[in-house]
């Protein structure tokens, strides 16, 4: 079993940048974050691998960047350009094993409990 803790969620403007972290309690294959906004389906929003590899969706390629500290187990998510529409609960979620499309929820066994972004304009 692997608990995830997330922090540095917060209330900023347009534009303006956040970074949250997510501490995992051991090594995970695969680190992603997630977002679900009110009324809206949960989104992949970054995943990194084991080799580093990253992945995003086109709504936050350029703007957001996902990293690692491997030695600490914690996934880092910077968000820069932050919009209204980034508004959301984000998810850090870790995988142990491969699956197809590391961007859906269904290939995610642990998640954390989430921490709000909040983008006004």
């Amino acid at each position: 079993q692997v608990q995830l803790v997330e922090s540095g969620g917060g209330s900023v403007q347009a534009g303006e940048s956040l970074r949250l972290s997510c501490t995992a309690s051991s090594d995970t294959w695969y680190m992603a974050w997630f977002r679900q906004a009110p009324g809206k389906e949960r989104e992949g929003v970054a995943r990194i691998d084991s080799l580093d590899n990253e992945k995003y969706p086109a709504s936050v390629r350029g703007r957001f960047t996902i990293s690692q500290d491997k030695a600490k187990n914690i996934a880092y998510l910077q968000m820069n350009s932050l919009k209204p529409e980034d508004t959301a609960v984000y998810y850090c979620a870790a995988s142990d094993g491969n699956c197809d499309d590391t961007l859906n929820q269904n290939c995610y066994k642990y998640w954390g409990q989430g921490t709000q972004v909040t983008v006004s304009s």
